[in-house]
């Protein structure tokens, strides 16, 4: 058996190729999940060389610090068997650790497959040196070479892919780079040399010819400068993505422009701290005087106190917070914002920072405060105009009421006249045309009263289960719907909604009653009340009836006062639809129409899923929900 030492400098040297060779690789390999569009193979052909390459290399430089006192060379196609297997190996590992959807337990494969590659490169390596002895292998210690390899291998494929930062790249590389050396060294180990018959040659004892030398460390050159090629790939990858990052900030930050808003970051606590230039703009605060809860004297101080706490809350409960409050400009006045934030969390779901808007809605909120003002004055007026119309149909009313107390002596005393019969017809019908259109007029003035009311009117909103609501509303018709032969099917599945009681009973109610009025004689009569949920938190609700139709250039004009459609044949004023708009609009909702003459038609009313009734009164100059 021969005496075998180590070069101290070489087995450095080859622990540092080692090192230097997983992390590039690993870095490499991190980036093949990232890639969203294009080939991944790129970056997986690149792991894999730097990684195989590496680990081929430094298996070299470890012989090359093998020190056994006799002369090695080489078999070329067995060496390049070795760079092919494991280059081979680690690309399949990585190919599969890297593909999309691969979860923990892909380590349980990716790992052993780049352990194996490992140690088939290190004893394919070993068969192909040729020496003037024999070699043999203590296969216990072989085993644990094998498995020194397999488990580094997994180790250091889990540190790299569960996070991506350097540090726990630089780690996993070390655990490996240090595990392949180690697997290395133990293999050599394992390997025991015997000197064949002939001995071994004096001059060639003491060390390796100078070619192989040679050999060996321009196998390590070129390494070196394929792992600094792969390094500096993996650079301009970053710099891709940085810019990337950049051009996406921009971007973000032009959309916040574009809906005047201002941008701003908290820490995980919600303390405002660093450079807040959107802040410092619409408030002219420095960072001394913003930072911390320093913000909340830029607020309003009816809104302060409750924006700290709504914050506050939202923190702890690490919810979306959206709120609304006024903030003190720079000039000095006040402006009204509404405000969205959201939590940033880490990989482990923690909160690392939160990013808020405040975009300006003073506008809007001016815009509507003039539309109330404007609503409630057309409001008095239309109930001043009615009022006082009122006092001389009174009058008319009652000298009409005279006249035809009169009409008795007015008939007496033309007896004997010969046009007294014609005259006393003539009078009966004045009376009874001016008696309808006093009539006609009283309905009207009454039907803008109960309009004007209606936008004054305050709503108590309260839970509603609609089938039941509607149901109700059916049974109450029933004797209607039973003599016109129709029937009215209320959905089982109507969602439960927020809102006033009675002002959703007089709509549905309109409704309904409308479609049994204009149901059409020639066929049964059905009548379906459905609904749908709609984004946003909005519920459609319709009423369909397979009824006579509206003309299509009739839609728009059914929700006017006083304006009807079709034969007139039913009884009615024309205020029903007009009332129900002006009730669906007070709930936050809208109406619509939708209708074919002889086939039916079918009204869908929207309205939030959530409290939205009183948006004609005035509230809290703030209003706040966190999602």
């Amino acid at each position: 058996m021969i005496h075998t030492g180590y070069n101290p400098a070489l087995v450095a040297l080859s622990v540092s190729i080692a090192v230097f060779a997983s992390y590039t690789a690993l870095d490499l390999g991190s980036r093949i999940g990232r890639v969203t569009s294009g080939p991944r193979w790129g970056w997986i052909a690149g792991a894999a060389a730097a990684m195989g390459g590496g680990i081929w290399s430094m298996h070299f430089v470890g012989m090359l610090a093998f020190e056994m006192g006799m002369p090695a060379a080489y078999d070329v196609g067995t060496t390049v068997l070795s760079l092919a297997l494991a280059i081979g190996f680690t690309g399949a590992a990585f190919a599969w650790i890297g593909r999309r959807g691969a979860s923990t337990r892909d380590l349980l494969v990716a790992g052993p497959v780049m352990g194996l590659g490992v140690a088939a490169m290190h004893y394919t390596g070993m068969a192909a040196m040729q020496v003037p002895g024999n070699l043999a292998y203590h296969w216990p210690v072989v085993a644990a070479s094998v498995i020194i390899a397999v488990t580094a291998a997994t180790t250091a494929l889990w540190l790299t892919f569960r996070q991506n930062s350097v540090w726990q790249k630089l780690i996993a590389a070390c655990v490996m780079g240090i595990a392949v050396a180690g697997m290395h060294y133990t293999g050599m180990a394992a390997a025991t040399f015997t000197p064949g018959e002939g001995g071994a040659h004096a001059a060639h004892a003491a060390e390796l010819s100078h070619a192989q030398q040679n050999l060996a460390l321009a196998v390590s050159g070129a390494t070196f400068l394929i792992l600094f090629l792969a390094m500096l790939a993996s650079s301009f990858d970053q710099q891709r993505i940085q810019r990337d990052l950049r051009a996406s900030e921009a971007r973000f930050r032009a959309a916040i422009q574009a809906v005047s808003g201002v941008l701003w970051t908290n820490d995980a606590n919600g303390r405002m701290v660093g450079e807040q230039p959107g802040w410092s703009a619409i408030t002219g605060q420095t960072r001394a005087e913003y930072e911390g809860y320093g913000w909340a004297k830029a607020v309003h101080p009816d809104d302060a106190q409750a924006s700290i706490d709504a914050w506050n809350e939202t923190v702890r409960e690490r919810r979306t917070f959206v709120h609304e409050h006024r903030v003190r400009s720079a000039d000095g006045g006040w402006r009204h914002y509404a405000i969205r934030a959201v939590p940033i969390l880490d990989a482990h779901g923690a909160i690392q920072e939160w990013v808020g808007v405040h975009t300006d809605i003073t506008a809007q909120r001016q815009a509507e405060d003039e539309l109330r003002e404007s609503n409630e004055e057309i409001q008095r007026y239309a109930y001043i105009v009615s009022h006082d119309l009122r006092a001389p149909l009174v009058n008319v009313m009652g000298f009409t009421s005279e006249l035809e107390a009169t009409r008795d002596d007015v008939r007496a005393a033309l007896q004997t006249h010969p046009q007294g019969e014609r005259i006393d017809a003539d009078l009966a019908e004045a009376l009874g045309f001016i008696k309808a259109a006093v009539t006609r007029m009283e309905s009207l003035i009454a039907a803008i009263l109960k309009l004007s009311r209606e936008g004054r009117r305050s709503f108590t909103p309260e839970r509603l289960d609609m089938t039941a609501l509607m149901q109700r509303i059916a049974d109450a018709q029933r004797h209607q719907t039973g003599q016109a032969g129709a029937e009215v099917v209320v959905a089982p599945d109507l969602p439960v909604i927020s809102a006033d009681r009675l002002a959703v009973e007089q709509v549905f109610g309109n409704l309904i009653d409308n479609a049994v009025k204009y149901l059409d004689p020639a066929r049964a009569g059905r009548i379906e009340i459905a609904a749908t949920s709609l984004g946003g938190g909005g519920v459609r609700f319709s009423v369909a009836d397979n009824g006579r139709g509206i003309a299509a250039r009739d839609h728009a004009r059914v929700f006017e006062l006083f304006r009807r459609s079709g034969a007139q044949d039913k009884p009615g004023e024309g205020i029903g639809l007009a009332h129900v708009k002006a009730l669906v609009r007070s709930l936050g909702g809208r109406i619509e129409v939708a209708s074919e003459l002889g086939v039916g038609t079918t009204f869908s009313v929207t309205l939030p899923r959530g409290t939205a009734t009183g948006l004609g009164q005035d509230g809290p100059p703030m209003r706040l929900a966190a999602e």
